[in-house]
């Protein structure tokens, strides 16, 4: 059967003949029907096991009929934030206003409210009255535990509290979406499902053989508490050895039932399969349709899931710790669809995940007992146990190259370069150089400084100095002329003036001149925006030091941009500040040279960053270096 559109009006579900339909789909995001957009995945896998579904993005909220119009589903109401929380695809680190939003027509802000999921909520309840709302996603799944907002910079209830949802569906949500739709269909009471896996829900009592948690009334005004509280629900995230956890709001209780299973390989592919069109709606045309799909539409997810288990990411309170993998013949048969799509210049831009290396749990442990409570696979060093192979990838790759009008496949979801390294098959390593970066490679080692690296649960500068010697060294055995382009964070919990000074030596030293540079941002559901908030590590309970004044935000982040002009004034008042006056000088450790004063009484200073060409070397625009290794 031609595939085509889910219906987005009550005119095209009239038009395809349907007297009802199961379910109203409501975004955060323009609809594009496309596997790597969570709502239409889940649409397309409902639609798949028989269910009809009509697509809603980005209703009005400032219309009373925006929802009426299409008419009460049978079933219920679903609801995503989009593929990003609607608070951060709204504003910057720093609280500023976003000027666009790639996952809207033509790229412009303003189609989403601040705190879609709730505000969708109250539209849904308002149009229908009680029918089911369900709500999911992001958004939803990062914020459903009592949660620190930094926008209002206080805590707030669960998103399930707030907007007055039925049922909340966490993390990645094919098996709990179906199993919630085949018991509304047989007629059960959205009120009496309380017991699937990936779910949570608000009730009267403590269900049984559950971890109670310290209550929203307790953790917003006890940071110890909401510390306390974080770790439980970081250590409990899994879907084998997790307890049911029960956190009181009032006189109600919000339960978290365990995550649900990962898929397995035959279900993943399946769910990949689907009848997608691969494309924006129509609807889109006039306003040059949805900037988001340009980054995705000859991208292929080769996998879910991350053992990388970084403090600041998300990934683990969503997704998981557990990697599951597509095969490699869903993976070709997808590739085949996109060599026939008429954009289609020769290349594959990306074939990976969170994490590109991973196509396995990290071991066959975590398949039948659970991830390790109390340890991660990565850190401080890779688990002796962790079973270290780049073979099924190199197979995988190896194939797609292959075939026909394929010039280029590239790799830009990050490289693990800890994991990469402890590889002792280089195999990979090289065909990643020869074959899969286009000049530049993006790693993240986020910061240099011990100190820093221990809170973030990211690899010493010792591994990243290994992994860029052998990535150099095999580009000049190849021939190629490759660059490395790190990510780096200012600001991280534990950051001091001086961690950010050993940063900005470190960079001064190897000539590395970053173009952007990412501030810490608090996002709901990590381990770090925990520490942000109360100040103290949730994993022991110490105190963390953490930079949250705007200005010695600004100092830290100037630091490591100390060769810009317009940095000048706030790296000297870092070095002073931090009693490392010794790098105001001319020596080729100094930061910044001496100011000078002009004869009317100016100042000027000579910047480091003005180095002839044969002094200061090769460099490009993008903070990445040539023929140096750093």
């Amino acid at each position: 059967m031609k595939s085509n559109f889910l219906p987005v009006s009550k005119t095209e579900m009239d038009n395809l003949g349907w007297d009802y339909y199961d379910f109203l789909f409501i975004s955060g995001d323009a609809y594009v029907d496309h596997p790597s957009f969570g709502a239409s995945l889940l649409a397309r896998l409902l639609e798949s096991n028989g269910y009809r579904v009509c697509m809603c993005p980005q209703p009005d909220r400032n219309d009373p009929n925006a929802l009426s119009v299409y008419g009460e589903p049978r079933l219920g109401v679903l609801i995503s934030g989009g593929v990003i929380d609607s608070m951060v695809n709204h504003y910057t680190a720093s609280k500023k206003k976003r000027s666009g939003d790639v996952y809207s027509p033509g790229g412009k802000a303003g189609f989403r409210p601040d705190r879609c999921v709730i505000v969708y909520s109250n539209m849904a309840r308002a149009a229908f009255g009680d029918i089911p709302v369900i709500i999911g996603g992001t958004e939803a799944s990062l914020r459903r535990f009592a949660y620190y907002d930094y926008w209002q910079n206080k805590v707030r209830r669960s998103i399930l509290v707030d907007s007055g949802a039925d049922m909340l569906l966490f993390g990645m949500g094919e098996r709990t979406v179906l199993a919630v739709a085949e018991k509304l269909r047989d007629g059960i009471p959205i009120g009496r499902i309380t017991n699937l896996h990936g779910s949570c829900y608000i009730s009267d009592k403590v269900p049984k053989n559950s971890i109670v948690l310290p209550s929203f009334e307790k953790v917003s005004e006890d940071k110890e508490a909401y510390a306390k509280a974080a770790a439980v629900e970081y250590y409990e995230q899994d879907a084998i050895r997790g307890k049911t956890l029960v956190q009181q709001h009032g006189d109600r209780y919000l339960v978290q039932l365990p995550q649900a299973m990962p898929l397995s390989q035959k279900e993943m592919d399946k769910v990949y399969a689907l009848n997608y069109m691969r494309a924006w709606h129509p609807m889109y045309d006039k306003d040059g349709g949805i900037p988001a799909l340009e980054e995705v539409k000859f991208s292929i997810t080769s996998s879910r899931g991350c053992f990388g288990s970084c403090s600041f990411c998300a990934l683990t309170f969503h997704q998981g710790r557990v990697v599951q993998a597509r095969s490699q013949a869903s993976i070709i048969a997808e590739a085949q669809k996109l060599i026939w799509d008429k954009d289609f210049k020769g290349y594959i831009h990306d074939v990976g995940g969170p994490t590109a290396n991973f196509r396995a749990p990290a071991c066959k442990k975590q398949l039948d007992k659970g991830t390790c409570r109390d340890r991660q696979c990565l850190y401080p060093s890779v688990c002796p146990n962790a079973e270290v192979s780049h073979k099924d990838y190199v197979e995988l790759l190896r194939k797609l190259r292959a075939l026909p009008k394929v010039k280029k496949v590239f790799i830009r979801s990050g490289i693990r370069y800890d994991y990469l390294i402890s590889d002792k098959d280089d195999t990979f390593f090289r065909e990643l150089c020869e074959h899969h970066v286009s000049g530049q490679l993006k790693v993240a080692p986020e910061h240099i400084s011990e100190n820093v690296l221990r809170y973030m649960g990211k690899p010493g500068v010792k591994q990243y100095e290994k992994f860029c010697k052998k990535f150099y060294d095999i580009n000049r055995e190849l021939g190629k002329e490759q660059y490395l382009v790190p990510y780096l964070m200012s600001s991280h919990p534990g950051s001091t003036l001086r961690d950010a000074i050993e940063l900005a030596v470190y960079l001064r030293k190897n000539n590395i001149r970053p173009e952007q540079v990412q501030d810490f941002y608090p996002t709901p559901g990590t381990l770090s925006t925990a520490m942000f908030y109360t100040g103290l590590d949730p994993r022991t309970m110490k105190k963390v030091y953490v930079p949250r004044d705007p200005h010695e935000k600004a100092l830290q982040r100037a630091l490591l941009q100390s060769s810009r002009k317009e940095n000048y004034k706030l790296v000297k008042e870092a070095l002073i500040k931090a009693g490392r006056a010794d790098l105001i000088g001319f020596g080729p450790e100094c930061l910044i040279k001496p100011e000078r004063r002009n004869l009317n009484g100016s100042t000027d200073f000579k910047r480091k960053g003005t180095l002839s060409k044969n002094q200061r070397g090769p460099q490009k625009r993008n903070g990445s270096v040539k023929g140096k290794r750093h």
